[in-house]
C-alpha cells in the first residue's frame, strides 16, 4: 500500500523574490540609511564647496568624517538591498553596523561641533554643521535600533 503526500508551501513578502529586497527601501532601517546618507551628502557638500574657509585642518576633518561614514552606510544599504549580509555569514552584520553607528555617532558630533565654531560666520559652513548634527540624531536613532537587535534583553536564568 503506497501513500502519496504533496506538499506546498506559499510565502509572500513584501520584497518580492527578485535581486534586490526593495522592501528594505520602505523599512523604518532603510528610511533611516537612507536619510543618513543624504544628510551626510548634503553636510559634506555645504562644507565641500564652501568658498571661504576659516581653518583648512578643522574643515578637512569634517569632510573625511562625513565621507567616510556616508560611504559606509551607502555599502551597508546596498548590501541590505541586495541581501549581501546573508552570503557572508562569516561577519556579525548587526554588531559591525552597531560599532559603525557608535563610531560614526561620536565622530560626526565632533566634527560637527568643531565646524560650528570655526564656521567664521560663512552660511554654507553654518549649514554644513546643522546637517552634522542632523545627521548625529539619525545615527543616535540607528544606534539605539541596532542596540536593541543586537544586545536586546538576554534571556536570564534563575537556576544555576
Amino acid at each position: 500500500m503506497s501513500h502519496v503526500v504533496t506538499t506546498t508551501t506559499t510565502t509572500t513578502s513584501s520584497s518580492g523574490g527578485g535581486f534586490a529586497n526593495m522592501g528594505y527601501t520602505r523599512s523604518v532601517p532603510g528610511l533611516l540609511k537612507i536619510a543618513q546618507v543624504v544628510t551626510l551628502l548634503i553636510a559634506f557638500l555645504c562644507v565641500h564647496c564652501s568658498k571661504y574657509w576659516t581653518d583648512y585642518s578643522a574643515l578637512r576633518y569634517f569632510e573625511v568624517v562625513t565621507l567616510w561614514f556616508l560611504i559606509a552606510f551607502l555599502i551597508f544599504f546596498i548590501m541590505h538591498m541586495l541581501r549581501l549580509q546573508s552570503k557572508i555569514p562569516c561577519i556579525n552584520w548587526t554588531l559591525t553596523e552597531f560599532l559603525h553607528y557608535v563610531i560614526g555617532t561620536i565622530l560626526i558630533f565632533i566634527a560637527s561641533i568643531v565646524v560650528a565654531v570655526k564656521n567664521g560666520g560663512v552660511t554654507a559652513l553654518i549649514a554644513g554643521s546643522v546637517f552634522g548634527f542632523l545627521a548625529t540624531v539619525l545615527l543616535a536613532i540607528s544606534m539605539w535600533t541596532s542596540y536593541k537587535v543586537t544586545c536586546g534583553s538576554q534571556p536570564t536564568s534563575a537556576a544555576v
